[in-house]
């Protein structure tokens, strides 16, 4: 009876894990990621027991909570929303165009180092907002534009979702080095509450071989996304006056 009832406990238990489920799918058919994390954590409480009206409040109770950590966002959008106004990333493109041997994949490579390295130490000096759409992706683009001339919208778009991944992977596994950071005390208090203890330094200390496979593997991605640039540029080049006369 009582192993009946273990086994009933763990089945519970992996029914309130559906949220991770939905999350993974929503993802998978890149639905709107808030519509996506919202829907899994009504339905996570509900399969807990909660009532619709609980589940609502934690919600109101949790944003009020951390109000506060949106506020850099909050604040700096103007600011960076008036210098693009003002020709932000018109002159990074300038910038980066007197770059010898610069590339989209360069300049992506050098702003993930960057960023992976001030989120082991505890800045966080980047952002989509603040950095990747007035500075990152227009340098990239630029280093493109200087090679091969006009880009087209593919290419663009490439490029750009090149410079978000480089920022994510940055923060992501860069973050996780400090030790003072959300996902390295969200991962301690879990395992507190399970009964394992891990002290914060070894999670710190384990998290340094996965951010250098991270910017490894983005070399390697940044590289083929410099390979792909040259071979459709140079693929959908328009062949010279003088060259059709000569032939």
């Amino acid at each position: 009876m009582q192993h009946g009832l273990y086994i009933l406990e763990g089945d519970f238990f992996m029914l309130k894990l559906i949220g991770v489920l939905l999350v993974a799918v929503g993802f998978l058919f890149r639905l709107n990621t808030l519509l996506v994390v919202t829907v899994a954590g009504i339905v996570t409480g509900l399969v807990s027991g909660l009532s619709l009206h609980e589940v609502i409040t934690m919600f109101g109770q949790f944003f009020v909570d951390n109000r506060y950590m949106s506020m850099a966002i909050l604040l700096t959008l103007p600011i960076f929303g008036v210098l693009e106004k003002y020709g932000l990333k018109e002159q990074a493109e300038v910038l980066i165009k007197k770059a010898k041997n610069a590339s989209s994949g360069n300049v992506l490579l050098i702003y993930l180092f960057i960023r992976e390295i001030s989120a082991a130490v505890g800045l966080n000096i980047g952002g989509h907002a603040q950095s990747v759409r007035p500075l990152v992706a227009p340098m990239s683009e630029g280093a493109a534009r200087a090679k091969y001339g006009e880009l087209p919208p593919k290419v663009k778009e490439d490029i750009r979702a090149h410079a978000a991944a480089a920022e994510n992977t940055g923060w992501f596994f860069g973050e996780d080095i400090f030790i003072a950071t959300g996902g390295i005390l969200l991962m301690k208090g879990f395992f507190d509450s399970v009964g394992i203890h891990v002290d914060v330094w070894d999670m710190a200390l384990w998290g340094i071989p996965t951010a250098i496979a991270a910017l490894l593997i983005s070399a390697i991605r940044f590289r083929q996304l410099d390979r792909r640039i040259h071979k459709k540029m140079t693929k959908h080049k328009p062949t010279s006056p003088s060259k059709t006369e000569a032939s």
